[in-house]
């Protein structure tokens, strides 16, 4: 039974959950999208593939690792004792937390829809920042955790560190395989302690990250090293059985059937009349990371692609050539926006959009009709992982992308599986811990609600989590698209070692963080990954250094646009007129 003093606030806590859907939702189609965007940028993965791997990533983050709301979204960055002055006043928190999630949610759709990526975390700090101006409530500007000056101080903080971290990845990449003389070869060498690696860092990013595990000292030093240590030898031992045998087969002897799901064959790869269960289909071995993404604006779907001219390089030169751009083939993205090839002959085929694939051929149709109600079906399902958000047809961004070398597709094959698990752990991560963004101040209205005093430190519910992991989810597969679009080739050219690099460097930078206590955010650390990774190609013409404007414009913007809009709300619904 809801106590008499807090249900005559139903209307807020009912107003307060759709605005969580919408905080939720949109706190996905953000953050979410950072996650996957460099794997689907880098053609490692398909639209669809990140939609459904971020629905289960992030629910088994949310709900796995993510059961508890922080102090630092209820009670950190202002003062609860403030509605506690001169007798418990539950509404007015209500009230509060009601606008906080308002501003939070009117921020992030905002933001998503103009294609800026920002920390949902410090959206949640500025609308909480908002309404402790508009009640009154202390707010916490001194150096400590959760304080508006350490979240200032990540705007930079955060990007370079992680520059850092993830060009010396890359560079090490680069000079140990990408380019060496025969760097196939290199590549099949050492791909196993590449996956070894990947691993350790990842059971400690795990092991340190993870909201509720213990600290590092109550955990454990020794523990922790045993357990990245277990994790380096164990995932060798793997590599070298089963994905060795799967490599040789895929990319040596040139077997198009071989998929994923063939691994655990192992060695039985290795025979010549090996027999394969659920066999590919298709004739290509390997995949184009290096497509043509340029396209022009008057190309029509499934319009031919011109020929390049007769004396253009060999297009049939060996992959292990293939290290520079001086010796790659006739390739759009490695010619200069300049070049003297008429502009006619730069054109391929553009994807069909969403609408021109479920809607345009069922739009004469009539409304009896179950095709048309079908096309329109798929279109609300499908249209958020249906988009090419790979491909854009910007001169500037095509002579920017010339600039990047171009490496032997069969290696940047075998950087696909520690880029998918990179971004995957990336997700669960995400999980865990920012879904205390959207689930806080839901929750702190909820308690309240149903106690019937000022509550902000009750347990979250398991069904908040489990139902804010689906919003996650749900948010990338409908809405992401936008951020995918700005943190994909946007800022330079992607590829699979590149994109490897920068969510490991991003991963590395935030294990560190939190051992230092230094706030940051995942998106600032994956936007300064890849600017990193870009300088890696040694020449400032590499970089979108626009769109990193562009992007940097957002960040400054998130903390008092959020703020702006909740405590403008709270102040004018605490000071309005009734009748």
């Amino acid at each position: 039974m809801v106590p008499a003093i807090t249900a005559k606030y139903d209307w807020i806590l009912a107003i307060t959950t759709i605005s969580f859907v919408f905080s939720a939702f949109g706190n996905g189609a953000n953050d979410v999208a950072n996650s996957y965007a460099t794997s689907v940028a880098a053609r490692t993965l398909t639209m669809p593939q990140a939609g459904i791997l971020s629905i289960l990533t992030e629910f088994a983050g949310a709900v796995g690792l993510g059961a508890r709301v922080t102090d630092t979204i209820k009670n950190g960055v202002i003062s609860i004792d403030r509605f506690r002055e001169g007798g418990d006043k539950p509404g007015a928190l209500m009230l509060a937390m009601g606008c906080a999630e308002i501003g939070s949610a009117s921020w992030l759709m905002l933001a998503t829809r103009m294609g800026w990526p920002v920390s949902t975390t410090q959206t949640i700090v500025g609308a909480l920042i908002g309404v402790g101006f508009a009640t009154e409530s202390p707010i916490s500007w001194g150096w400590k955790k959760g304080s508006v000056s350490q979240i200032a101080a990540s705007w930079g903080i955060a990007p370079m560190i992680s520059a850092a971290f993830s060009a010396a990845i890359f560079g090490i990449v680069k000079y140990s395989v990408l380019e060496r003389k025969d760097s196939f070869k290199w590549a099949m060498r050492l791909i196993p302690f590449y996956f070894a690696f990947t691993a350790g860092i990842l059971a400690m990013f795990i092991t340190i990250e993870t909201p509720t595990a213990p600290s590092l000292e109550e955990f454990g030093a020794g523990k922790a090293v045993g357990i990245v240590l277990g994790c380096f030898f164990g995932v060798l031992i793997i590599s070298y059985i089963f994905f060795i045998p799967f490599f040789k087969r895929k990319l040596i002897m040139k077997d198009a059937r071989v998929r994923i799901w063939h691994v655990p064959m192992g060695p039985l790869l290795l025979k010549e009349d090996c027999n394969l269960y659920w066999p590919g289909k298709g004739d290509s071995y390997v995949t184009d990371y290096y497509e043509n993404a340029f396209v022009l604006n008057n190309d029509q779907p499934g319009q031919a692609h011109t020929a390049a001219p007769a004396d253009a390089d060999d297009i049939t030169a060996t992959p292990t050539d293939l290290k520079k751009p001086s010796d790659l083939p006739s390739d759009i993205e490695k010619k200069s926006a300049e070049d003297s090839i008429p502009r006619a002959q730069l054109k391929r085929p553009r994807k069909s959009e969403p609408y021109e694939r479920f809607i345009a051929p069922v739009a004469p149709l009539s409304w009896v009709s179950p095709a048309k109600w079908y096309g329109y079906l798929k279109f609300a399902l499908l249209q958020g992982v249906t988009r090419d958000v790979v491909s854009h047809d910007s001169a500037k961004l095509h002579a920017i992308h010339a600039k990047a070398a171009r490496y032997d597709d069969r290696v940047e094959h075998l950087w696909t599986y520690c880029q998918v698990i990179s971004a995957m752990m990336m997700s669960i991560s995400h999980g865990a811990n920012d879904v205390a963004n959207a689930v806080g101040p839901w929750s702190a209205v909820y308690e309240t609600y149903q106690a019937g005093r000022v509550s902000t430190t009750a347990p979250t519910p398991t069904w908040f989590l489990a139902v804010a992991g689906l919003l996650l989810g749900l948010g990338f597969w409908i809405y992401g698209y936008n951020i995918m679009k700005a943190l994909g080739n946007k800022i330079t050219q992607m590829s699979p070692t590149r994109g490897f690099s920068i969510e490991l460097g991003a991963a590395i930078t935030v294990l560190l963080a939190s051992r230092l206590s230094l706030p940051v955010s995942t998106t600032q650390c994956l936007v300064g990954a890849s600017m990193g990774v870009a300088l890696m190609n040694f020449d400032a013409g590499a970089v979108n250094w626009l769109q990193l404007f562009y992007i940097l414009l957002g960040w400054i913007a998130t903390l008092p646009s959020a703020a702006l809009i909740s405590g403008l709300l709270c102040v004018m619904a605490l000071n309005a007129p009734h009748l």
